[in-house]
C-alpha cells in the first residue's frame, strides 16, 4: 500500500512517497532551479549566420538562442499541415544543405531546447522534437521504433516487434490519419519490463501532447512557449503512481484542482485517487518526513536494535557500513550478526531510495562465518531491492565479504539537491544551502503561526541567508507575511554558520 504526499509553496515543491506507514522516496523541485530543457518554442528566426551555419532564434527569453545546422532536422513550421517528414539521419547528406537554404529571417520554426542557457551563452536548439514520457521517448517527426542500448541485446528484437503492434494499434485507433497517427519511439531502460497496459497508456499520453502542440503552433504567436516538460507535481501522476498507491494528498487548494485537470484529461486514473489535504497539521508532518529529511542528510543511520549504518558518498561510488553498536543480543555473536545483517538490509533498500543513490554502491554487511546466514541476508536484501522503481542489479558476496551492486541514476541525489560543499571544511563536509535554510526558517514561521500570535515574526540567520530574503526570495517572504497576517523582520548574524538559522517571535 503506499500513499503519496505532496507540500506545495510558490518557491518549493516537495513530495514523500510512503510505503506501510515508512517514507520511501523524497522528491524536491525549485521553482527558481527549473531548467528549459525539453521546453518546445515557437520561435522566430532573427539572424541566419552563414559563416558559423547557425542561426538565432527568438524564443521569448532574455538572450536569443542558437540553432546550429547539426540540429536543423526536418524543421516543422505553423504553415505545414501533418507530420514533418521523416528525419535524415545521415549527416553527411545532411551537410550538403546549407542553412541558409533552409532557414530565412522572420520564418516561425517549432523548436526544442536541449542544453540550458550559461553565462553570457543563450540556449541551444533543435529542429528535433522530442516528447519524454514514463518508459518511452516519442519522436513525432520519425517513424523509427526504437530500444535503448542499455538493454540487453537478446531482449530488443522482441521488445521492438512488441512495441510497433502497440504503437500500430494505436494508430488504428485513431483512425489512421493526421499527426496522431505518426510518430516514433524509443523505450527507455525503464520499460524493459512494462506491461502492454502501461506502454499504450503512455503512446496514448505521448500523442495526446504532440497534437496540442500542433494545435498550438497553429494559433498561438511566434516567441510562445507550447510545451514545457512536466513539472513535479504532474509527474507524480505519471511516474510515481501505481495501483498499489491507495491515495495521493495535496495540500494546496489551487494546485489540487490544476492538477486534477491534468490528471482528468491525461491520466484518469491517477487522478480519482486525488485528496486535498485539508488537515491542521503540516501534511509533512503525519510521517515525520522533515524527521526523515534531516536524517537522510547525515552520514550515520541508527537501527532499531542498536546497530548502525555509515554511508559515505563519493563522486565514483557510495559505501555502506553496517555496525552492531550496542546491540549484543540474547543468544550467542553469530545470531547478533545475523540479526544486525537482517535488519540492516531492509534499511539500506530504504536509504538508498529515500538519498536517491545511484551508480555503484559497496555495502560492508559484518562478517558472517555460517553460509546459511550469507545466503539469508543477500535474499532479504534482493527482496527489498525489488520494490525500487529504480532498475537495481546485485551481486553477491566477493571474497572480502563485500557486496556490490549498482543502482541507475535518474536525477540528482537528495544531499547534492539540498547542500553544497562546505568551505570552512575545505569540501569534506556538506551544510545545507542558504536556499534550504530560507524555506526552512518559511516552514517555521508557518508553522508557529498557527500556534501563536504574536506581533511579529524575526528571522536571525547568516548574511548570506538574510541577502537571499532582501533579493530573490523577497516576494516569497512578503507572501508569507500577508497570508499569515504578520510582519516578518530580518536580521543578519554572521556568527551563524550557514546551516543555522533561528526564528523570534516578538
Amino acid at each position: 500500500m503506499q500513499d503519496i504526499l505532496i507540500n506545495w509553496s510558490p518557491q518549493e515543491t516537495r513530495v514523500a512517497v510512503v510505503e506501510h506507514g515508512a517514507v520511501q522516496e523524497l522528491h524536491v523541485e525549485r521553482t527558481l532551479e527549473r531548467g528549459l530543457v525539453g521546453n518546445v518554442y515557437l520561435g522566430k528566426v532573427q539572424r541566419v549566420l552563414p559563416g558559423m551555419q547557425s542561426a538565432f532564434i527568438d524564443i521569448g527569453l532574455e538572450r536569443t538562442a542558437f540553432l546550429h545546422v547539426a540540429d536543423l532536422v526536418a524543421p516543422f513550421t505553423p504553415g505545414s499541415r501533418g507530420a514533418a517528414a521523416p528525419v535524415d539521419r545521415e549527416p553527411s547528406r545532411a551537410a550538403q544543405v546549407p542553412i541558409e537554404k533552409q532557414v530565412f529571417e522572420g520564418q516561425s520554426l517549432l523548436v526544442q531546447v536541449i542544453k540550458d542557457p550559461i553565462g553570457t551563452k543563450g540556449a541551444r536548439l533543435s529542429t528535433q522534437i522530442s516528447i519524454a514520457g514514463r518508459m518511452l521517448v516519442f519522436l513525432p517527426q520519425d517513424n523509427h521504433i526504437g530500444v535503448s542500448q542499455k538493454i540487453p541485446l537478446a531482449e530488443r528484437d522482441a521488445l521492438r516487434q512488441r512495441l510497433l503492434a502497440l504503437a500500430e494499434a494505436a494508430a488504428q485507433g485513431d483512425g489512421g490519419q493526421g499527426a496522431s497517427s505518426h510518430g516514433g519511439f524509443i523505450l527507455r531502460t525503464n520499460g524493459e519490463d512494462a506491461s502492454d497496459a502501461e506502454l499504450g497508456d503512455d503512446i496514448a499520453y505521448l500523442r495526446k501532447a504532440w497534437s496540442r502542440i500542433r494545435e498550438q503552433a497553429l494559433r498561438m504567436p511566434p516567441m510562445s512557449l507550447l510545451h514545457q516538460d512536466l513539472s513535479l507535481l504532474q509527474r507524480v501522476l505519471r511516474d510515481l503512481t501505481t495501483e498499489e498507491t491507495t491515495s495521493i494528498r495535496i495540500d494546496s487548494r489551487e494546485q489540487y484542482e490544476l492538477l486534477l485537470r491534468f490528471g482528468r484529461e491525461f491520466m484518469p486514473q491517477a487522478a480519482g485517487k486525488l485528496q486535498h489535504y485539508t488537515g491542521e497539521r503540516p501534511i509533512f508532518d503525519l510521517y515525520n518526513v522533515d524527521d526523515e529529511i534531516t536524517q537522510a542528510l547525515g552520514r550515520r543511520v541508527q537501527l532499531k536494535s542498536g546497530g548502525y549504518l555509515v554511508i559515505d558518498q563519493t563522486e565514483a561510488l557510495t559505501t555502506v557500513d553496517v555496525n552492531t553498536g550496542g546491540f549484543v543480543g540474547a543468544r550467542n555473536f553469530d545470531e547478533t550478526v545475523f540479526k544486525t545483517n537482517l535488519e540492516a538490509a531492509q534499511a539500506i533498500a530504504r536509504q538508498l531510495r529515500l538519498r536517491n543513490l545511484g551508480g555503484i554502491i559497496i555495502v560492508d554487511f559484518i562478517d558472517m562465518a555460517r553460509d546459511e546466514h550469507r545466503e539469508q541476508v543477500l535474499a532479504e536484501f534482493r527482496k527489498q531491492l525489488a520494490r525500487d522503481r529504480v532498475k537495481t542489479t546485485a551481486g553477491g558476496f566477493s571474497q572480502l565479504g563485500l557486496v556490490e551492486m549498482t543502482r541507475k541514476r535518474t536525477r540528482e541525489s537528495l544531499a547534492h539537491m539540498l547542500c553544497e560543499p562546505c568551505e570552512a571544511c575545505g569540501g569534506q563536509g556538506i551544510v545545507r544551502t542558504a536556499r534550504t535554510v530560507a524555506y526552512d526558517a518559511l516552514r517555521e514561521i508557518l508553522r508557529e503561526a498557527r500556534q501563536f500570535t504574536p506581533r511579529e515574526f524575526r528571522i536571525v540567520a547568516p548574511p548570506q541567508v538574510i541577502e537571499l530574503f532582501l533579493d530573490e526570495e523577497s516576494q516569497h517572504l512578503a507572501g508569507l507575511s500577508d497570508f499569515i497576517g504578520k510582519p516578518i523582520s530580518l536580521q543578519a548574524e554572521p556568527a551563524m554558520g550557514q546551516g543555522q538559522y533561528d526564528v523570534v517571535l516578538l
